[in-house]
């Protein structure tokens, strides 16, 4: 759905970067700098960062799955805590800066008063940010009551007690993205991306702290203020340090802060309509998400005592992180590095330029998240395993399942916030708000038809798959209602040969795939030695039948991505 919520201490899923078609920058004057290579430079150090970012995420994951567990009271109560001021971001902050903060940085570094422009949509969103903050913490047991119908009276507490030190992250996670996004429009792309390493480095500390002096705890009964205060606040200072180390780098990219107040004759009016219609469209996403969170945190309950893991919020977060990799290494860092190009062309009414751009964006993406679906789809249950090392394959089995159902919507997602970045290019949320409604009517409807119909076993997983659906219902909304404005063509033909020939090349080698996994779990070993050769054996397999599918049926795509990359190792060679 459109509020989907990004995992904690990732970097949110915003637009914003370098880049235009013919490879050059736009510059803050206007200008244009760089060659071809800029925007593969930018998008690659912010996927570099992404990368690190997620990797320590997973270890994130792993060591505080080996401190609550990934399925049980305490793991579920902790997940609805520290997942509400991620999903409060991005209703109230989050997905307005999406819409409006590029486009209004970029065009205020143009003007001579660029700078105090900029300065007081600073100054009124770190205002906002500290009012919304105190009052939803303050409001801590009416949100865990809306997302959460666990029917336990332990968990229920301890989920608000977590909820008091989790819901300040929102302030500093509205921070961190208005400072990283007036970087990424000084042209500072790294800073940003890089950021939630150190979020994830201190909350992965913090984590190990409460293993080693409380071992791990799963029950909902019986914790301390100690044990609340060690797991919800290192959770909570990541994200502070996550904010607070972009402030040099803003020195460094010639930002000069000051707080300056006052909204009458900054031009702030324009903005201000698009996020109102940004906010109604995330709250319609975020009515279906609380079905989500709400249905996930009552499967438990409704299996009954002699089914202890089955899923819940906890594995929908552990599910999701996965589900969110290749989203974020590709889609995410791609999307980041158009954006201001999109943004500028839409400006210029540059109608083929938008064209070109959403073409190039859509084809690309595909290419990446087709493999990447196939890939965990196959390797569902070993990627799970090295994720919970030490849980139960039950634990495994019930997070596997909910991965399975979102891997099959990944093309359409990464489609889908493609064709959001031309909405937002354009400063034009009321036009998606009709699509966001009808995703999460879906969502409602397919989790509550999964609640009904399916044990409770699968109520997350159909959850999952809802959503899969949502995203293509979305894309195919989306792109009806982008062609329209652009003239009548998204290059659609183009864009849907290449799908058509990356999709029948991500099957075979999903089939070349099952079968290798197949021929390894037979002979290796098992446990998590086992899964990590599964999923080297397998993924190596599975990338050389998508490359040579995609060579063989001349995707041309391809060239242009792998070139680069061998033309630079060429260069290397030479002496």
């Amino acid at each position: 759905m459109s509020g989907t919520t990004p995992p904690p201490g990732d970097p949110q899923d915003v637009p914003g970067g370098p880049g235009s078609e013919d490879g050059s920058t736009p510059g803050t004057d206007g200008s244009t700098r760089g060659t071809d290579g800029g925007i593969r430079r930018g998008a690659a150090l912010m996927a570099g960062g992404t990368a690190v970012s997620r990797l320590l995420g997973f270890l994130r994951v792993a060591v505080l799955i080996a401190a609550i567990g990934a399925t049980g009271q305490a793991a579920d109560a902790f997940a609805v805590a520290n997942k509400l001021p991620n999903v409060l971001f991005m209703l109230l902050a989050g997905g307005v800066l999406n819409a409006v903060l590029v486009p209004q940085v970029v065009r205020a570094y143009k003007r001579h008063d660029g700078q105090e422009y900029v300065d007081r949509l600073l100054s009124f969103g770190f205002a906002l940010l500290a009012g919304v903050t105190v009052a939803l913490t303050l409001a801590a047991p009416l949100l865990v009551s809306l997302y959460a119908e666990s029917g336990n009276a332990a968990q229920q507490a301890l989920a608000t007690t977590f909820a008091y030190w989790c819901l300040p992250q929102m302030f500093f996670y509205g921070a961190y993205a208005l400072l990283g996004q007036v970087l990424n429009a000084r042209g500072s792309f790294g800073p940003y991306m890089w950021a939630p390493a150190v979020n994830n480095v201190v909350s992965i500390a913090g984590f190990g702290l409460f293993i080693v002096v409380f071992g791990d705890v799963s029950s909902a009964d019986g914790w301390t203020a100690g044990q609340v205060a060690l797991l919800g606040g290192s959770a909570t200072l990541g994200v502070v340090c996550q904010a607070l180390v972009l402030i040099p780098f803003l020195r460094r990219a010639g930002v000069r802060y000051r707080w300056r107040w006052g909204l009458r004759g900054s031009g702030l009016g324009r903005a201000g309509t698009v996020a109102t219609w940004t906010f109604v469209g995330l709250t319609i996403g975020q009515l279906g998400y609380v079905i989500v969170s709400r249905v996930a945190s009552a499967a438990p309950g409704a299996a009954g005592p002699a089914h202890t893991e089955v899923a819940g919020n906890a594995a929908y977060d552990t599910a999701f992180t996965l589900f969110m990799l290749p989203h974020s290494l590709v889609t995410v860092s791609l999307a980041t590095a158009l954006f201001t190009r999109l943004s500028a062309q839409a400006h210029d009414r540059d109608v083929a330029g938008v064209r070109t751009s959403l073409s190039s964006g859509l084809r690309v993406v595909g290419l990446f998240t087709l493999l990447a679906a196939a890939g965990l789809v196959v390797l569902a249950e070993p990627v799970v395993r090295l994720v919970l090392a030490s849980q139960p394959q039950g634990s495994v089995d019930a997070v596997a399942g909910v991965l399975v159902a979102m891997a099959l919507g990944l093309p359409a997602f990464g489609a889908w916030s493609m064709c959001q970045r031309v909405y937002y290019a354009y400063e034009d949320a009321k036009s998606m708000v009709p699509v966001q409604a009808a995703m999460a009517v879906v969502v409602v409807a397919g989790t509550l038809l999964g609640r009904a119909l399916l044990p409770s076993t699968s109520w997350v997983a159909a959850a999952g798959l809802s959503m899969s659906v949502s995203y293509l219902l979305g894309t195919l909304l989306a792109l009806r209602a982008v062609r329209r404005r652009l003239d009548g063509d998204v290059d659609g033909a183009r864009v849907l040969r290449t799908h058509a020939r990356a999709t029948l090349a991500a099957l075979a080698a999903a089939a070349v795939g099952v079968a290798v996994l197949l021929a390894v779990q037979t002979v290796g070993p098992d446990g998590v030695p086992g899964a990590l050769v599964q999923c080297a054996a397998v993924g190596t397999v599975m990338v050389l039948v998508y490359l040579g599918g995609l060579r063989l049926l001349r995707v041309r795509e391809l060239d242009q991505l792998v070139g680069p990359l061998l033309r630079r190792l060429r260069g290397r060679r030479r002496p």
